[in-house]
């Protein structure tokens, strides 16, 4: 379902962004990569950017060809350099690159964005995350932070409840509407990656840990990659604006708990 078509995929230097580029390759997609460091095993293709600027954006969009079949927006940051940095890379920035690539995309093409099990809260911070999606462009996120009160621990949830709203939001633009352009989000749960780490300092041992219980083991990029590429695939032609629970069944176990079913 990916033979002869060109897949843009960010954050390929490591974990979900390399496996998602191995598998789509291997599938028989042109793979272009997007990362601020150049992947160890490199890519067919490969744009070195960085998303954390409108600048950034801009410049890794002019690199691209005319056409393209999907974007899948893996790239992100853990949260452990600060709520600005991290909103600007993992909602702002994910952002404008969609906008700059959509009038590249095929009729019928798809964006696929990696979210997370983090972003739950989304129905709870509803006012909050509407409020911050609704801000138009790619604005200075240093003083969208001061003037909300945002706190750096609240960088990486926030910027994947973002994630999740704009996604259903964007299914439903005429940017991406009135050219078939599917709109789509995978969240995974912990994943066994070089910066699973990082998410430890950032939500606790103790949040981790009982995520990874509730399931029985951390994920891998290879139990992402396949449901990425699926929804950046024909396959997935009649998917809009859905968040996929790559996660073993976490999400199921939390809404469980919460609703009390």
């Amino acid at each position: 379902m990916l033979f002869g078509k060109t897949i843009l995929v960010t954050g390929v230097a490591s974990g979900i962004g390399a496996r998602t580029a191995d598998l789509a390759g291997q599938m028989g997609a042109e793979v272009i990569g997007v990362d601020v460091r150049e992947p160890a095993h490199g890519s067919a293709a490969f744009i070195k950017g960085d998303l954390s600027t409108p600048s950034g954006v801009a410049e890794i969009a002019a690199q691209l060809p005319t056409r393209l079949d999907a974007l899948a927006n893996v790239a992100g940051l853990s949260g452990n350099t600060g709520v600005v940095s991290t909103l600007a890379v993992n909602f702002y920035g994910l952002r404008a690159l969609s906008e700059a690539v959509a009038p590249r995309l095929r009729e019928g093409g798809a964006i696929v964005n990696v979210a997370s099990i983090a972003g739950y809260g989304w129905r709870a911070n509803l006012e909050r995350a509407k409020l911050l999606t609704s801000i138009e462009g790619f604005p200075d996120v240093a003083a969208v932070a001061a003037e909300h009160g945002l706190k750096d621990e609240q960088g990486y949830p926030l910027s994947k409840e973002l994630l999740l709203l704009w996604t259903m939001r964007a299914a439903h633009q005429p940017l991406f509407k009135d050219r078939g352009i599917r709109v789509n989000a995978v969240s995974p749960g912990p994943v066994e990656t070089p910066i699973l780490k990082q998410f430890r300092a950032v939500l606790g041992d103790a949040r981790v840990d009982s995520d990874i219980t509730r399931v029985g083991r951390a994920g891998t990029s290879a139990d992402i990659a396949p449901a990425v590429l699926f929804l950046c695939s024909d396959g997935g032609r009649w998917i809009n604006g859905a968040n996929l629970a790559a996660d073993g069944g976490l999400e199921a176990s939390i809404n469980a708990d919460v609703l009390g079913f």
